[in-house]
């Protein structure tokens, strides 16, 4: 399955254990190779730089306890500070957010340098050998001038792990209260949500409608889950096959049951053969199911973080609307950017007898529309500043947008607003979201 180096990093990427461990073994490594180093007299130039000054076994032993103790101290400490950060975050900003603060880069670096350096100091500390301590071999006794053995290169590079840890920690106490703050958070989101639509839809709008998909004979799920990630080129080599077309009835995201249809097979040829159950497990093993959604393939997922940030903003509870209007801006960046694309997605990997073995369930305009600032509406109709900006917002969406069907779908979202704020509304406050919408509607209209 072509997706499934894709979802398989995306699921290491998503873990706090997968960079810690990998620093571990590299740490491991490098520590043996720079003893092997040092038994083999690469070391010997140290000799010649006066200003380093060669450990003695005591010295060596006690440093490296001192900086494994310490190192793992810390990182005990890092990952306290995170799992309280991350418990903060979701919870002030949604659970669905919880992936986001586990991808992060920068906590899962600095607790993967902390253990890489303890794991580096213990292997190293293993070498080291007092003076009353009985060589194991010839080679050994002779692998330095002084009494024991004492990897010096080694112990040199250990002061650098240490050093660089240190940086790292300071990285890191910056890095904390930096990661969740609201703004950037948000700018996270947004910034991933505008290079996915790219990514999904990277041709320019041609005005043509999305596909219809046809029906066929149905394949049914097996296994209960949300769709995590479609193998589209899988799917469409396997409709080739049999000359045929496969209609997707579910969405990267859907949630599906055993006995739900996922895919109808339509037009195949099987030339007299049955459709056997190892091929229908073929067509099921396109779909990757999981427990929770994610955001690879699924734009509908960071679209339902802002806007889900946007509602815990606006609810009576909190009471941030500021916050509401961030998440509106970047949700009409992304608006805007959806309303110049072409939705329909090509499937082919530039293969042209692949071209239309693959028919998605469509993604029109007015989908991601009502995804996004229909799910916002009934909020921001109970706040001010909020339905003001999203007002604003809409009319700005429209203006890169040259398609006058998807120009209408803001404007009738734009009067849905109105109409909700005229339920919640009243006296001046309801008189300045009039206006705007007057101005709204003049600005659409031409």
């Amino acid at each position: 399955m072509t997706e499934y180096p894709r979802w398989l990093w995306a699921k290491l990427n998503s873990n706090y254990w997968f960079y810690p461990a990998l620093f571990s073994l590299l740490a491991a490594g490098l520590a043996l190779g720079m003893v092997w180093a040092d038994r083999n007299g690469f070391a010997e130039f140290l000799n010649d730089v006066e200003w380093i000054i060669p450990a003695r076994p005591q010295g060596a032993s006690n440093m490296l306890t001192v900086i494994a103790g310490s190192m793992i101290g810390v990182a005990s400490t890092v990952f306290s500070i995170t799992i309280a950060a991350v418990a903060y975050a979701s919870g002030a900003y949604g659970p669905r957010l919880l992936t986001n603060f586990m991808e992060d880069k920068g906590n899962q670096f600095s607790l993967a340098t902390f253990i890489g350096t303890f794991v580096y100091a213990l292997v190293v500390l293993r070498a080291v050998r007092s003076e009353d301590e009985v060589a194991p071999t010839a080679a050994d006794a002779a692998a330095t001038t002084l009494p024991g053995f004492v990897p010096q290169l080694s112990l040199l590079v250990g002061l650098g792990l240490m050093a660089i840890s240190i940086g790292v920690l300071v990285f890191f106490l910056n890095h904390i209260p930096a990661s969740i703050r609201i703004n950037t958070v948000l700018e996270g989101i947004g910034e991933r949500l505008l290079g996915g639509i790219e990514d999904t839809y990277p041709r320019p709008d041609t005005g043509l409608p999305t596909a219809t998909p046809p029906q066929g004979r149905p394949i049914l799920s097996e296994r209960t889950g949300y769709v995590q990630m479609i193998s589209f080129d899988a799917l469409a080599r396997m409709a080739k096959k049999f000359d045929g077309r496969v209609s997707l009835a579910v969405r990267t995201g859907d949630f599906v049951h055993p006995g739900m249809a996922i895919a109808d097979l339509c037009d195949a040829d099987f030339g007299g053969e049955k459709l056997d159950d190892a091929l229908m497990d073929d067509l099921r093993d396109c779909f990757t199911l999981g427990a929770t959604r994610t955001p690879e393939q699924d734009l509908q997922f960071l679209i339902d973080e802002l806007v889900e940030i946007g509602l815990r903003a606006l609810s009576p509870g909190i009471n941030d609307p500021f916050t509401a209007i961030t998440a509106l801006h970047w949700l009409g960046a992304a608006t805007a950017l959806l309303g110049t694309r072409d939705l329909n997605k090509h499937i082919g990997n530039g293969d042209d007898e692949l071209v239309g073995r693959v028919i998605p369930l469509p993604d029109d305009f007015t989908h991601y529309v009502s995804r996004g600032f229909g799910n916002f509406r009934s909020a921001a109709a109970t706040s001010t500043p909020a339905a003001l900006v999203m007002l604003d917002t809409l009319r700005n969406c429209a203006a890169p947008i040259d398609d006058e069907t998807r120009q209408a779908v803001l404007r009738r979202e734009g009067e849905r607003l109105i109409q909700q704020a005229r339920e919640h509304l009243t006296g001046p406050d309801l008189e300045d979201v009039e206006a705007r919408f007057v101005g709204f509607n003049r600005a659409m209209a031409g």
